[in-house]
């Protein structure tokens, strides 16, 4: 075996200590790299998540307030259907009581003729009545929601068009 001198084994010594030292370095390096963009990665998940669920929450709230428009208008509806119908009860039964006052078939076929032109015009604004009021609920059941609709395309364009 050939003899090695001293300067070269320190040589070598040196040389591998250098090998250790760059990659104990480079190793560090990216460690330390790879824990800070893990952390900032776990800060981003959570901070999104938080806003998520609050996003999550407001569309929540306004289907709910979407639903109690339409308890409400539905209500609304069932009172002036109701009133309809009472009224129209009412005016038949004194149509009723009238038509067995009459004494000739002429005043009970004008009473007839008058009730049913009555009945027909009131079926016919009701029934306008009723659309409107169908309408005006439908609308203003919609606007929680659509104002959600907008807030979410707003909210997911704007990645996009970044």
């Amino acid at each position: 075996m050939p003899t090695r001198s001293p300067k070269t084994e320190d040589t070598a010594k040196a040389t591998l200590k250098t090998g250790q030292d760059a990659v104990l370095k480079g190793y560090e390096q990216a460690f330390g790299l790879s824990q800070g963009r893990l952390e900032q990665a776990g800060q981003n998940f959570f901070k999104n998540y938080g806003e998520f669920a609050a996003f999550g929450k407001q569309n929540v709230d306004a289907l709910v307030q979407s639903g109690t428009i339409v308890a409400k208008g539905m209500e609304e509806l069932s009172r002036a259907m109701f009133g309809f119908a009472q009224a129209s009860f009412e005016t038949g039964a004194a149509t009723g009581k009238a038509m067995l006052g009459v004494r000739t078939l002429t005043e009970l076929v004008s009473l007839q003729n008058e009730y049913a032109r009555t009945s027909l015009d009131n079926v016919l604004n009701e029934s306008v009545k009723l659309s409107e009021l169908s309408v005006k609920v439908a609308n203003e059941a919609l606007e929680p929601i659509s104002a959600r609709v907008s807030a979410t395309v707003e909210k997911f364009a704007k990645p996009v068009a970044a």
